[in-house]
């Protein structure tokens, strides 16, 4: 099996991956993703562009809506910004959830033509391994979403060098990785106290290693992302 690592916000001249991509946003997006299907959700409805996720609510039934913006405050009219701490208490069962978010969505769209797709994050790793095994992957590439011009994106890092750890069969402890997830450049914004909507109950929840035991396929249906 052989490993890439592909960057969200440099891929000018980079390759494309074409055969397993595995989309890493820990902080939030795809830890909100993993908390809803947790709670019941029957399905998540990735969307880059708020205007168009807020219309698809109109063509699927029973739905609800997370939706953040750059830094992660909430996007106006959704029902919940991207919180997984605060949809631990959401009535979420059998709802298909629509999300738009300003990082994991926009690497779910652009790798889109993938031939397995994944979203993951530190509370899913174990179980994304898993899938990939079984799957007989050959190649897999790591999409890391959370490096910005004022973020090293090492929480998205080290979810990725665990899946890749396991995957090698030479896994190292997870508190290793999650405490790199706690220390990276967007993990200290939610234990500074001063980010009203960076709650320290999402990172928490977020360095929690392996919390769910499914991992997070994406799939076309009906020209939309769906992940189930």
């Amino acid at each position: 099996m052989k490993f890439s690592r592909l960057f969200l916000n440099r891929l000018q001249n980079q390759p494309t991956a074409t055969d397993t991509v595995v989309v890493i946003d820990v902080l939030r997006s795809f830890t909100t993703a993993a908390v809803a299907l947790a709670k019941g959700a029957r399905a998540i409805y990735p969307v880059e562009v708020p205007s168009m996720a807020l219309t698809l609510l109109d063509s699927i039934p029973d739905p609800v809506s997370v939706g953040a913006i750059g830094g992660g405050d909430p996007a106006p009219g959704f029902d919940f910004g991207n919180s997984p701490s605060q949809l631990m208490n959401a009535q979420l069962a059998g709802k298909n959830v629509v999300m738009s978010t300003a990082a994991g969505v926009r690497g779910l769209q652009r790798f889109r033509q993938a031939r397995r797709l994944y979203a993951a994050s530190f509370v899913c790793a174990r179980a994304t391994a898993d899938a990939i095994r079984a799957a007989g992957a050959d190649e897999v590439c790591f999409v890391i979403t959370g490096e910005w011009v004022d973020r090293d994106g090492d929480e998205d890092i080290a979810c990725a060098d665990y899946i890749e750890s396991l995957l090698r069969n030479d896994p190292t402890a997870p508190e290793v990785y999650a405490q790199r997830i706690r220390a990276s450049d967007f993990g200290r914004r939610f234990t500074a106290g001063s980010w009203p909507n960076l709650p320290l109950a999402d990172l928490d929840l977020a360095a929690h290693a392996d919390m769910f035991e499914f991992a997070m396929p994406v799939r076309c249906e009906e020209g939309h992302l769906v992940i189930r």
